[in-house]
């Protein structure tokens, strides 16, 4: 597999410390959230202005720290580097075990997404994945749902092998690479999460109307925010409150929108078993024994 060629801007905005600022006056140690570049590249105002927000309300520092695949966040939170991040049902799901659920994004009204299968917008053939066999497929990341898992269910599904279906596959390190890449004619297809889809579609429509939805899979729980073993059970429900209570709150409805979430919610006791299931028929083994 080859891995497609991405821009660090947001890496390098953080590392130069644009969203590390410390919140004056605060006291404790800073609570590091951790996230994938997804669609945020050009929207790290909206990272600053979240970050202020969750800092006001929390009375100590808060830090927003990117990493380019989900698992190395998934890394971090093991190893007590982030305190929260932002990551995948898949990742989640196998290591839920060591891994608190904090809080559900809430999006068209429901905790729930579906993954699309995308073709370049001149594709009007196409009609099913089947009909890419043999061709180049983009996977987002190797540790997503929508992005490697579904897809790879979806061949398996028509009898197909994962390993052999595509004459050639790489990673593109998260889902608006693989929108791209399918948008400039670099992949024939990709399986990417909806939400960026459509949030890209709202904000920067040049990119997404060079595709086309081909398909939408069934609805799964959204991409969870957790907390790792660093984090105690009252920061995790501090936190929670704080994202669930977002809504009610009119700058944060602002904060909302922009991020093109109607809220948060209280994740449900089970509501990931759907993606555990699909990964136990694909046969993917868990990202770390």
């Amino acid at each position: 597999m080859y891995r497609l060629n991405r821009r660090r801007f947001l890496g390098l905005l953080i590392a130069g410390g644009l969203l590390h600022t410390r919140l004056v006056g605060a006291t404790g140690d800073p609570i590091r959230i951790g996230i994938t570049p997804v669609f945020l590249t050009e929207q790290t105002s909206l990272l600053r202005e979240w970050r202020d927000y969750l800092q006001e309300r929390l009375g100590r520092p808060v830090l927003f720290v990117q990493r380019d695949t989900y698992r190395e966040i998934v890394g971090n939170l093991l190893s007590r580097q982030l305190e929260f991040a932002w990551i995948c049902g898949y990742p989640y799901v196998n290591h839920r075990n060591q891994l608190a659920l904090t809080a559900t994004p809430v999006y068209a009204g429901e905790p729930l997404y579906r993954a699309y299968l995308i073709v370049p917008a001149r594709d009007l053939d196409t009609r099913s994945i089947g009909d890419l066999q043999g061709g180049v497929f983009a996977y987002a990341d190797p540790d997503s749902n929508s992005g490697f898992l579904v897809p790879r269910f979806a061949v398996k599904e028509q009898g197909g092998d994962p390993s052999r279906f595509f004459r050639k596959t790489f990673f593109t390190a998260g889902h608006r690479n693989a929108i791209e890449a399918v948008s400039t004619g670099l992949a024939d297809g990709a399986y990417v999460d909806g939400y960026v889809w459509n949030t890209l579609a709202r904000f920067n429509p040049d990119i997404t109307g060079r595709t086309r939805i081909v398909a939408r899979s069934r609805t799964f729980a959204f991409p969870p925010i957790v907390g790792g073993p660093a984090v105690s059970e009252a920061l995790n429900q501090q936190i929670q409150r704080i994202l669930v209570e977002m809504s009610q709150d009119q700058n944060a409805r602002l904060l909302l929108e922009r991020l093109n979430l109607d809220g948060f919610a209280v994740p449900e006791a089970g509501a990931y078993d759907a993606i555990a299931a699909m990964a136990q028929k694909v046969g993917e083994v868990p990202l770390v024994p």
